[in-house]
């Protein structure tokens, strides 16, 4: 087993009665189907269906909410949350400082320390597991796992084909379906109301989702992020992260498969790429056959 504490993620929480309430109004995840050991995947996005941030939502044993979320997001979403308070009877705390996200996997057994869950968007992914992080080396050491650095983890991810916020993409400019939630159970197109929701289920509904993210391999040195992707002498897209022979990339969809088409290969920085999918992909990939209506 690995384990890993994630430098780059923070935790937000959200507690009072009406908690379960007020999330399920705002964000993207049905919050009915959230227990002490069921946690979901969603976002909170602007009125145009943009993603603020993207996060975990779990619920603790004494029934608080924790979102964990990227770090550099944990503020904002905060305040956004807060903004949308009124007279709901919820608190809302960015705990980033007290509580730190631990990653496990490659086995089926949870620290006895800290809130567990397994995570909501793959179940290669792991485990993830909220606790103070002077625990972590002992929740590690209970594994018999050695206590790794994030760029571990950040690999593992990057080769299921993942994408992170912040990483893979722009928070206040990505639609849901872009930054693939709709494929990762980010989005719950039946449960109701939700701030955004109308772009959102327009986009899923006609099929419009030009942009996407998808994995990709390479070999030799990993292009930089933000190198553009290119076919030819066209830009097709962007680089995200990579590590270890694989990344992921930004990508229009129509522009790669004129591409693939014509016989047009494509590279980033000057380093051949080929794009790979996952079996957990179900959108007509680059180079596929639209499905038959």
């Amino acid at each position: 087993m690995q384990a890993v504490l994630l430098s780059d993620r923070g935790v937000v929480k959200v507690d009072g009665d009406d908690a379960r309430k007020f999330l399920n109004g705002l964000i993207t995840a049905d919050m009915g189907a959230v227990t002490s050991t069921q946690a979901r995947y969603a976002a909170l996005l602007t009125p145009q269906g943009k993603i603020i941030a993207d996060f975990m939502v779990a619920e603790a044993a004494d029934g608080r909410f924790l979102l964990d979320c990227a770090r550099p997001a944990a503020t904002v979403l905060a305040e956004r949350l807060s903004f949308y308070k009124l007279r709901a009877k919820v608190t809302v705390e960015d705990i980033s400082g007290t509580l730190g996200v631990l990653a496990v996997w490659g086995g089926d057994r949870a620290p006895a320390q800290g809130h567990c869950y397994r995570d909501p968007r793959l179940e290669a992914l792991g485990l993830r597991c909220l606790l103070p992080p002077v625990q972590a080396g002992e929740a590690a050491a209970g594994l018999g796992a050695v206590l790794a650095d994030t760029a571990d983890y950040e690999a593992h991810r990057i080769a299921l084909g993942v994408p992170s916020g912040g990483a893979d993409f722009r928070y206040g400019d990505a639609f849901p379906h872009e930054a693939d939630m709709d494929q990762l159970r980010g989005v719950d197109f039946d449960k109701g109301c939700f701030v955004g929701q109308e772009v959102v289920s327009r986009m899923e509904h006609r099929g419009i989702a030009r942009t996407r993210i998808v994995p990709l391999a390479y070999t030799g040195t990993a292009p930089q992020a933000g190198a553009p992707i290119m076919a030819g002498d066209k830009s097709v897209g962007a680089m995200g992260s990579a590590a270890a022979g694989r990344g992921l990339a930004t990508v229009r969809i129509d522009r790669v498969d004129e591409a693939l088409a014509a016989g047009l290969a494509l590279d980033a920085d000057g380093t051949p790429i080929e794009l790979i999918k996952p079996n957990w992909i179900r959108f007509a990939f680059p180079g596929e056959k639209a499905a038959e209506p």
